[in-house]
């Protein structure tokens, strides 16, 4: 048990191949209307031609408003062609992203988007990482920035046996400090409801949601936690226009509440495009192509293109986003000529000018005397207490909700006792042959019961893994106690199959004595619960369910074959005894002979045989 919760903290396997994702239905759509969002005020002194919208109703934030900046940032990885030498995937590039404000970075495939939000976010754990990330100009500790950031990764990945309630409850309970009261919490839950529009889907189990309700869960998920910073990687992935427009338009009121948007898009729409504040782009190789306002129907940009001389002109009507991409190469159409250098022509402009003097502005690369530095003392921001509750919670109605597993497993364990019992019914006890029989009978009722609940706790198991991975980097919750959830609700679950398989077979076959029974029950419970938290570590500890069930299968033959049943435990060699030493099977085959057949109201027929068979399998004559 001890080795799942070590793999579970220090293992990792976030990749996509290891990531099982349920399919998803999209409901295509035409039609969509285009909305107008006011935007919130932000720092008019480094975009002061922006016209602004004030909210009258001011509601109390649970999050500081935070500047975030990055200077000078480099990230280079081993070159897969020759390990000795680095592969530079982020070349000196700065920025900045305001309170209030959706800042978006894009560049053609390979430019290194998702890699530059990853790395700002503290989500790279290998490479070299240098320059400074900043927070309302102080430098940025890991800790700072996984306890003050959301992250929306751009796969949905959620506990899907929950509903999208208990889905926002869990993130704001778990990822919001302890000492913040109860009331405060449930308001966040209110209030991502409300911003992100899913209260009449509030009460809906996560499993068969459409995928643009899914990516208003994962917004919705990291906005509880009330996070200064919010990262979205391609948030529109997948989605028609329609349902991108809803989804951004959700993205527009977050940030219009106070917050810091950083997102990476590939190719918007125009509707989309403009809800954005600031633009980030990069060309491939990840050199800043530009960097600055978009200005109003995204003038700004615009005419920063059109003053380049080379790119086609921007006819009316078309895609401003579009439009940019394919004057750099990046879009679809790769009509830009390869002899303008724009990583060049933007330092030399006035734009990277504006930059380098933004960047030295109080509040950005070094602190203001308004702001205090954000400090955490604690790597997780709820008590240990909390953590155990809710994971407990959360399992129990993953369980519940979840009948396919239970039910199946209990319905075996039903199949398996009327089948021994009607193998072995009417059998007598008190012969070498009839004891013989009657001891392999429960060699292969208790092997079967294992199998069984090894096998069946692999899915749902590797299955849930994925959402443990996501919470695990936003430091949610210790692995410990996620191991604990998801042991005590299996508990249950196995008694009632072990009762059902006992009830049936043990009368059946002619076992007798209620409390010789119910000792059975705990026994074979036991050994069943056993092998589903054996189920459970090789989910943890491999890569995808397809290995866990190989080796896992592998370690139980082994198992099996040296727990002293066939051959005895006296005819084992030597050099493999060790083997049965540490063969957990041997105790519960020995507890289940011992108990049903030690105390018998019929003494077996005593012979030299019979003495050497015992003697062979347990050591001691009876």
């Amino acid at each position: 048990m001890m080795l799942s919760v070590l793999v579970l903290e220090y293992k990792r396997y976030e990749g996509p191949e290891n990531v099982t994702l349920t399919k998803k239905t999209i409901e295509d759509a035409d039609n969509y209307v285009t909305l107008e969002t006011p935007k919130t005020e932000v720092n008019q002194m480094i975009f002061p031609n922006r016209s602004t919208v004030l909210d009258v109703s001011e509601k109390e934030k649970n999050f500081v408003p935070v500047t975030l900046a990055f200077q000078d940032l480099r990230y280079s990885v081993k070159s897969p062609s020759n390990p000795n030498e680095s592969l530079d995937l982020l070349k000196g590039i700065s920025g900045f992203a305001l309170p209030g404000t959706i800042t978006a970075l894009m560049g053609s495939s390979g430019a290194g988007k998702t890699t530059l939000m990853d790395v700002i976010a503290g989500r790279k754990t290998e490479g070299t990482i240098n320059g400074k990330i900043l927070l309302n100009g102080y430098e940025a500790t890991d800790l700072a920035i996984r306890r003050s950031t959301g992250y929306c990764e751009q796969m949905d990945i959620h506990s899907e046996a929950a509903t999208f309630r208990e889905a926002l409850t869990f993130s704001s309970f778990l990822r919001q400090d302890s000492s913040v009261p109860d009331s405060k919490k449930y308001d966040s839950v209110n209030e991502c409801l409300d911003l992100l529009d899913m209260h009449n889907i509030a009460d809906q189990i996560i499993r068969g949601s459409s995928v643009e309700q899914m990516k208003r869960l994962t917004i919705g998920v990291e906005l509880a936690a009330q996070p200064s910073v919010i990262f979205l990687d391609e948030p529109t992935s997948g989605l028609d226009a329609r349902s991108a427009k809803m989804i951004m338009d959700g993205v527009r009121k977050v940030a219009d509440s106070g917050r810091t948007i950083v997102c990476t898009i590939h190719q918007p729409s125009t509707e989309v495009f403009l809800l954005f504040d600031s633009l980030l782009l990069l060309k491939r190789g990840g050199e800043t192509v530009f960097f600055g306002d978009l200005g109003e129907n995204c003038q700004h940009l615009i005419d920063y293109f059109g003053g380049i001389p080379g790119p086609p002109e921007l006819l009316e009507g078309y895609n401003p986003a579009t439009w940019m991409l394919e004057c750099i190469g990046a879009g679809v159409g790769k009509a830009s000529s390869n002899d303008i250098d724009f990583v060049h022509y933007f330092n030399e402009s006035e734009e990277k000018r504006v930059l380098d003097l933004n960047m030295n502005k109080e509040g950005v690369t070094f602190p203001s005397p308004h702001t205090k530095e954000m400090t955490f003392d604690r790597k997780r921001a709820s008590s240990s207490w909390t953590q155990a509750r809710f994971l407990v919670l959360r399992f129990m109605r993953m369980y519940w909700r979840t009948p396919s597993y239970n039910i199946t497993r209990c319905i075996i364990a039903l199949l398996l006792s009327l089948l021994a019992g009607l193998v072995f019914v009417d059998s007598e006890y008190t012969s070498y042959q009839g004891l013989n029989s009657g001891v392999g009978m429960l060699f292969l009722m208790s092997l079967f019961n294992g199998l069984v609940s090894f096998s069946s706790v692999l899915p749902i198991a590797s299955e849930d893994r994925a959402s443990f991975y996501r919470e695990r980097a936003s430091q949610s919750y210790n692995a410990l106690w996620y191991f604990v959830g998801s042991t005590i609700v299996e508990i249950r679950y196995s008694f009632v199959a072990g009762l059902l398989f006992t009830v049936v077979f043990f009368p059946m076959v002619g076992f007798t004595g209620f409390g010789t029974a119910v000792l059975f029950w705990i026994n074979m419970s036991l050994f069943m619960l056993m092998q589903t938290y054996m189920g459970q570590f090789f989910s943890y500890a491999m890569p995808n369910i397809e290995v866990a069930d190989v080796l896992g299968m592998l370690v139980n033959s082994i198992y099996i074959l040296f727990m002293g049943f066939n051959p005895p435990a006296n005819e084992i060699p030597s050099g493999y005894k060790w083997l049965y030493d540490i063969t957990p099977h041997k105790y519960s085959i020995g507890n289940l002979a011992a108990l049903v057949f030690a105390d018998c109201d019929d003494v077996p027929m005593w012979n030299n045989e019979t003495q050497h068979w015992v003697v062979s399998r347990y050591r001691t004559p009876h």
